[in-house]
């Protein structure tokens, strides 16, 4: 039985479970330096409400549970460190709350956070909704990063539903994400754990909603070689959650499909160099690759201009860095699941 197949079940400590309106759901590692800033952010919030916080303590050696016990109305629970989908498992099994919120703990929710997250509940037929990400920082690649973001939004606002929820801002009704047994453990670290249950949900035809009014401020990458390590290790587990669910590696509400075709721009303009190599043509097939990736840069490019002109113009090149990466981050994810594919058939034997 695969980790995503585990029953996932309410504990002891949530026998009272549905028994309130919602329990915002706090996983953290070592998070004693930031996790302050987003409970002071949520304390506010939840003050006279029927809102539970509860932060998850997944091993941490520095003095996070210090900071967490210093607000005496969180929950604090402690587990050994297994990674955030198990930690944030945890905190919906013990949890009250008819709906469950995640965010992370280095976000800032804004102070209409929770009202914003709660609307789209009040259609029954509602089963997860999804925030946004903001940020307050300058630098050249923080801004790029939000520019990214900000262009999957604008895919996502145009959906009357998505099936793609990130951590970071989430919502789901508790007895759902139940039944889907929660997050993929076999995910070891923060990254498409959460993709992955989306897509689950999302294959059973269950309605999700993007709410762009549900903000939470966040720190991106700040540096370029950050944010290119960044897109390998999305991509890299992207694969284990495609291939989990195959039909989402087509097309999902989040990913522009001009993106998957951007991917292609390694590896073909590799094969255009040797080919140009080899035959000597007046023509050179590495020019007409490289022209039609900068083409469909463009509208990128345009909207970023708009906004940041400096961006606008170093799009092209950041998107040609920002394929390299993904590329070779979709190469190691298909060897890593290719490997782990084998030791699997050679166990069940």
């Amino acid at each position: 039985m695969s980790p995503s197949e585990q029953p996932l079940k309410s504990t002891p400590d949530s026998s009272s479970a549905n028994s309130i309106l919602a329990s915002i759901i706090i996983p953290t590692y070592n998070g004693s330096r930031r996790i302050g800033h987003c409970l002071d952010a949520l304390r506010t919030q939840v003050a006279g409400r029927d809102i539970e916080i509860i932060v998850v303590d997944d091993g941490s050696t520095d003095d996070t549970a210090v900071v967490v016990t210093a607000y005496p109305e969180i929950r604090l629970i402690t587990q050994a460190n297994a990674g955030p989908a198990a930690a944030r498992n945890r905190g919906a099994a013990v949890s009250r709350g008819k709906i469950l919120f995640f965010t992370d703990d280095d976000c800032v929710p804004m102070p209409d956070w929770i009202d914003a997250m709660l609307a789209p509940f009040q259609d029954s037929q509602v089963v997860g909704a999804k925030g946004i990400y903001r940020t307050h920082q300058r630098s050249l690649a923080a801004r790029f990063v939000q520019m990214e973001y900000e262009d999957k939004y604008r895919l996502m606002a145009n959906l009357p539903n998505i099936d793609f929820i990130d951590t970071y801002s989430a919502g789901f009704l508790r007895d759902r994400f139940l039944e889907m047994n929660g997050y993929d453990t076999s995910f070891p670290v923060a990254c498409a754990e959460d993709v992955e249950l989306s897509y689950r949900m999302s294959s059973r035809g269950w309605l999700m909603k993007f709410v762009p009014q549900a903000i939470v401020y966040h720190t991106h990458p700040a540096t370029f070689s950050s944010y290119l390590k960044k897109k390998y290790k999305f991509a890299f587990w992207r694969i284990l959650a495609v291939r989990k669910n195959p039909a989402k590696g087509v097309k999902d509400s989040h990913t522009p499909q001009i993106m998957k075709l951007q991917l292609l721009f390694v590896p073909f303009l590799i094969l255009s160099i040797f080919f140009d190599l080899l035959t000597g043509w007046r023509i050179h097939l590495s020019v007409i690759v490289v022209l039609a990736f900068l083409g469909s840069t463009l509208p990128f490019a345009l909207r970023a201009l708009k906004k940041d002109p400096l961006l606008g113009v170093l799009s092209p090149f950041l998107l040609a860095a920002r394929s390299c990466a993904q590329m070779l981050g979709v190469g190691a994810g298909m060897a890593y699941v290719a490997r782990h594919s084998r030791t699997q058939v050679v166990d069940a034997r």
